[in-house]
């Protein structure tokens, strides 16, 4: 009985070592997520960094339709994502330094699954596979940014969003006509 008694309190005290140890791990988070948002609200970060890493994808994903891509309709809508996206990604940099955010240097694991999927394809595996991560990607993006251009805190990163809603829209509607187009090179 005693045994158990002796058992159970250093379980209970394991126990609040652990929590302690958790809570500090915690605060270390928080600390460093807030060091790393800057002035930003928490959502404000999380659509910065969203932005910033689907940003980094398109520029790489755009390089690589442009080597890749079996049309010059494919390798121009590659190059265009490149310079647009390399404009967009320029000015989330400035507007990340105006508010001491720290901006991810790479893609997230998903968006490197996406690249090395594309990267292994060829030919018209490729354009197909290509057009259609664009119109899933560039929808996904616009809702993103429409809810942003609304609902942002801050005024900079809003205005961001607004003012390039439209090049994303674009984005879109040119990545559907170059999707029906593959599909129809059956």
């Amino acid at each position: 009985m005693k045994a158990n008694k002796a058992l159970i309190g250093m379980m209970a005290t394991g126990l609040v070592l652990l929590g302690a140890q958790l809570g500090r791990a915690q605060l270390t988070q928080n600390s460093t997520d807030a060091t790393q948002r800057g002035q930003l609200s928490e959502s404000d970060y999380r659509f910065l960094v969203k932005a910033a890493r689907g940003g980094i994808e398109e520029v790489e994903l755009g390089q690589l339709a442009q080597q890749k891509g079996t049309s010059q309709q494919l390798r121009s809508f590659g190059e265009r994502m490149v310079t647009d996206h390399t404009k967009l990604n320029n000015e989330l940099k400035q507007i990340a330094s105006q508010k001491n955010a720290t901006l991810p240097a790479q893609m997230s694991h998903h968006e490197n699954s996406t690249l090395q999927h594309l990267q292994n394809l060829t030919g018209p595996d490729f354009d197909k596979a290509y057009t259609k991560d664009m119109v899933k990607d560039h929808k996904k993006d616009v809702k993103e940014f429409e809810s942003a251009a609304k609902n942002l805190s801050d005024a900079d990163l809003r205005t961001f969003a607004q003012k390039n809603l439209a090049t994303l829209q674009q984005h879109l509607g040119m990545a559907e006509n170059l999707e029906t187009g593959v599909k129809s090179e059956k």
